[in-house]
């Protein structure tokens, strides 16, 4: 009996009536993707070039105006160094040693004692007395400090002398004017004792 019992206890297990149905059917190819058309990938590339033209364009013209931008700011500062060289010149023609040293040069003097105009009735104030040609004051100040902005500037009406009487010096001793000597072979070294 054992044999039967054990016969009955590995009998396989019915099988199932209803088993899904596995049907095999053809893959269809897939469809067939329409061509991209001619006209599209030119306009694509066409347009491509137009945007890295417009790119470079726009580059060389930020360039450029960089460029024009540098040019006017050295000559801004140009011109304002010069402007201010002029005011210097401007400053130093208008001062007092400059305005009586051309004063003494037409000839006029300070008079020790002055005299006033009144202008309301005309009357003349003062000493009433004339100065006889000669100055007792110095009116360019040679022993002041010299004014360096009209060390070198030409008297107006004497056009050959400066302030300090001295006449203007247009040229070098040599005679090579206010150029530097060429240089011949080699620096040029300071001279030295």
């Amino acid at each position: 009996m054992s044999t039967t019992a054990n016969a009955r206890s590995y009998a396989p297990a019915p099988r199932p009536t209803s088993l899904p149905s596995r049907r095999l059917r053809v893959v269809e190819a897939p469809a067939q993707g329409r061509r991209p058309r001619l006209l599209y990938g030119i306009v694509a590339v066409i347009g491509a070039c137009l945007i890295a033209a417009a790119q470079m364009s726009l580059s060389i013209l930020t360039t450029q105006g960089s460029y024009e931008l540098s040019s006017l700011s050295k000559t801004q500062s140009d011109l304002t160094y010069e402007k201010q060289i002029l005011f210097d010149e401007v400053a130093g023609l208008g001062s007092p040693q400059y305005l009586a040293a051309n004063a003494a040069a037409l000839g006029m003097v300070i008079d020790e004692s002055p005299s006033y105009l009144r202008l309301s009735d005309g009357a003349v104030l003062g000493a009433e007395q004339v100065s006889f040609g000669r100055s007792s004051i110095d009116a360019i100040g040679r022993g002041s400090v010299p004014n360096a902005l009209i060390a070198d500037t030409p008297l107006v009406t004497a056009p050959d002398a400066t302030i300090d009487g001295v006449p203007v010096d247009t040229t070098v001793e040599d005679g090579s004017g206010n150029t530097p000597q060429p240089i011949t072979d080699g620096l040029p070294t300071p001279s030295t004792h």
